[in-house]
């Protein structure tokens, strides 16, 4: 019985919900790698995302405990109007997306709407996407280190312990990247760096 309580103080520990906004010690920034979305879910629902030539697009910038994160924080600010997110698909893919980021993660930033979506946009803009990933003209497969590495390379102020390569369905992902309230780069914490560990990811080149 002990071990069960202790595995569930854990996982509450890991997320919580309507925690109070702006508490939070540092941002992951996620970067979604749009062809791997669109192959997986975006094309089945027919989304304006995987219509367009987007490589590496604004999954997210969200506020992050060293362990564990908040997520549909108490706030007094106001829901976006359309102004701030009108511009977001741009980077984001769409529209939709960008309010739920903000319902989720941009409520327990502190920041208002706008304010939010600005620091998004900003720290989007800060980080070298590497330009080579967007030469490919057929799928690839490849070990996801060599994604860590290309970042690594492009943006010479990262270390290996702030970004980490997620996969999925044996597909690279995303690029997280873990930067300060002031969007300098900073080591993630222990349950941020997982990355992918996978030898033979595949990696469709951009539509």
């Amino acid at each position: 019985m002990r071990w069960l309580v202790v595995l569930l103080l854990s996982a509450g520990l890991a997320h919580a919900e309507g925690e109070r906004a702006g508490a939070f010690d540092y941002y992951v920034l996620s970067l979604s790698w749009s062809p791997t979305w669109c192959a997986l879910e975006g094309d089945a629902r027919g989304s304006e995302q995987c219509e367009a030539d987007h490589g590496w697009i604004l999954h997210g910038l969200w506020p992050q405990y060293h362990r564990g994160y908040p997520s549909y924080c108490t706030t007094s600010a106001r829901p976006p109007s359309r102004a701030p997110t009108r511009d977001m698909p741009a980077i984001m893919g769409s529209g939709g997306l960008a309010w739920h980021q903000w319902k989720k993660h941009g409520s327990c930033s502190g920041l208002s709407a706008e304010d939010y979506f600005a620091l998004s946009r900003e720290a989007y803009g800060r980080v070298t996407r590497p330009e080579l990933l967007r030469r490919l003209e057929e799928p690839v497969t490849l070990p996801a280190t060599l994604i860590e590495d290309a970042f690594l390379e492009a943006n010479p102020g990262l270390e290996p312990d702030m970004i980490t390569i997620t996969c999925r369905e044996g597909r690279i992902q995303e690029a997280r990247l873990c930067l300060s309230r002031d969007l300098d780069p900073v080591p993630c914490g222990r349950d941020v760096v997982r990355d992918c560990t996978l030898g033979n990811a595949l990696l469709d080149p951009v539509r």
